[in-house]
């Protein structure tokens, strides 16, 4: 709680005015003690950035755990990993998880967020920008006849750049770009 410092004139009203000195001395510390007001929010809804990388975090979480529930075999489980992305995330994985369906592959076990930092909230273009390391050890894509396509050279955990923007899921955020590569060393 900030002090409220003694004045000259303030103590000569004191001692001259008791009353009004009392009221003067409780008017300070009730404005002194006052909250403060709460942050506005920005056109994506985030107050602050902390809020917004919080949003990316959830978001992208969100995603990897609708993705190791898509069954290749079943369209109807696309839907889940669909829903939180939009623009070039969501034509990719469209597309992506098509041709796995057309081919009658399949993928074994699931993918785990390793790490997760979001680095830059443009509110102006409701978008956050991130990196995630995503731990693919234990995944596998087999094709028709059970042979797996995944090259033996593929990094157990890879680098990922992401983007979020704003869009209709209960984080506020989808995502919308991922590459791979990047500043991350995983």
């Amino acid at each position: 709680m900030p002090v409220a410092s003694v004045d000259p004139m303030a103590s000569r009203m004191r001692r001259t005015f008791p009353a009004v000195g009392a009221a003067l001395l409780a008017l300070a510390l009730v404005t002194g003690c006052a909250p403060e007001p709460a942050p506005t929010p920005t056109p994506t809804g985030f107050a602050s950035d902390d809020e917004a990388f919080a949003a990316a975090e959830a978001t992208y979480r969100a995603y990897v755990d609708a993705l190791n529930n898509v069954d290749f075999a079943d369209p109807a489980t696309f839907e889940p990993a669909l829903a939180w992305t939009t623009g070039e995330a969501n034509a990719a994985d469209k597309k992506d998880f098509s041709a796995s369906h057309a081919e009658g592959e399949r993928i074994e076990g699931d993918f785990k967020v390793h790490s997760f930092s979001a680095h830059n909230w443009y509110p102006a273009a409701q978008a956050v920008h991130g990196e995630a390391c995503l731990d693919v050890s234990n995944t596998t894509i087999v094709d028709a006849s059970g042979t797996s396509t995944v090259p033996p050279t593929r990094p157990p955990v890879v680098a990922l750049q992401l983007t979020f923007t704003q869009g209709n899921s209960s984080t506020g955020l989808l995502l919308s770009e991922v590459a791979a590569g990047g500043g991350n060393q995983c």
